[in-house]
Parts: structure tokens; sequence; C-alpha cells
């Protein structure tokens, strides 16, 4: 899968879950820059993300993300090893 089409998915993830229609992911982004990205909105993203794109994180993986490019980066490389 392309880096574009993952971001195309994830923006449709962040923007329901946050209910924010007007959200631009970019690979620098992070919670902090996010009012509605709390803990709660967090644990919700992380499940749509699994779910969407049928993978699974460890909780190591979460606490090693720190923007949207590097969830972007870990879900690509699940999808590699999946051979998708």
């Amino acid at each position: 899968m392309q880096q574009s089409d993952i971001y195309d998915q994830l923006t449709v993830i962040f923007r329901d879950t946050l209910d924010d229609d007007t959200l631009v992911l970019t690979p620098n982004l992070t919670a902090a820059e996010v009012p509605e990205w709390d803990s709660f909105n967090h644990i919700n993203l992380i499940v749509a993300i699994e779910s969407r794109f049928k993978i699974k994180f460890q909780t190591a993986e979460l606490e090693e993300l720190h923007t949207v490019g590097h969830l972007a980066d870990l879900i690509a490389k699940k999808l590699a090893a999946q051979g998708r």
C-alpha cells in the first residue's frame, strides 16, 4: 500500500473519530496540536486503525509513536510484513 493511500485512510479515521471534517494530517502532526485528540480519543483512533488496516499494535510500538508520520510508517511496515 502506498503512503498516500495510508494517509487517505488515516484522514477518514481521524476526521470521523475526532469529529473534525477540516483536519489535515501531516507527517509532523502531534496529538498536542489537535484539541480533540485526548487520551480517550487516542484509544478510539488506535482501535479504528487496527480494524481498518487489519493490523495489531503492541504497547511498546504505541509508546514510540510521536507523530502521524511515525504512525503511518508503522502501518506501512506492518502491511509490508503481511505482504500487502
